[in-house]
């Protein structure tokens, strides 16, 4: 698939290129190649400033963080296209870079970003929910049996580090068997 895409790329540029050199001639593509880099080098510089200001507005409140990350996507895109050689990527960075097209495409690329988001956030869910059991039953990991005595014995008090008391309530069963698991065996 990967080469598929990557001789897609190849052959759509190489007939940009011809097509471009023929219309207007060799010089005048070499030269609207370089402009385009320029340009999108100065883009680049001044988007990614606007960029950074939308997640600063975005952290003190002022600004939607969903906005400022689609826009950081986009901006993202845009430069890695004007890195990429080739007259057509660089017209799709440079369309990437410039603020009204950028401002159309946000939408797309939230709605992208929130289904991409929402399936990850289902799949680590239900990952994280099972890693647990799946270790204990293969044989992996310690169990410990107990069971939760609503009349605690014994109390003891100690001061968080953020200041607030914590309360801790057990009953100590038996002192001389270890705490502690020794670690992995090695």
């Amino acid at each position: 698939m990967i080469a598929a895409v990557f001789l897609l790329y190849v052959i759509v540029e190489i007939a940009a290129l011809v097509l471009v050199g023929s219309a207007i001639g060799i010089a005048w593509t070499v030269l609207l190649f370089l402009a385009g880099s320029l340009v999108g080098l100065v883009l680049m510089r001044s988007q990614w400033r606007r960029v950074l200001d939308g997640f600063r507005k975005a952290t003190r409140g002022e600004g939607s963080p969903s906005l400022a990350v689609a826009d950081g996507a986009l901006v993202a895109a845009g430069s890695a296209l004007m890195f990429v050689p080739g007259l057509v990527t660089s017209v799709i960075g440079l369309l990437l870079l410039i603020p009204p097209t950028r401002w159309a495409l946000r939408p797309l690329a939230v709605l992208l970003a929130g289904k991409r988001a929402a399936a990850f956030a289902a799949g680590g869910d239900a990952f994280a929910g099972t890693v647990g059991y799946a270790a204990r039953m293969r044989g992996k990991g310690e169990v410990i049996d107990g069971e939760v005595v609503a009349d605690g014995t014994a109390t003891t008090e100690y001061v968080a580090s953020n200041g607030k008391e914590l309360v801790l309530e057990g009953e100590i069963l038996d002192t001389d068997t270890p705490t502690r698991s020794p670690g992995p065996q090695r």
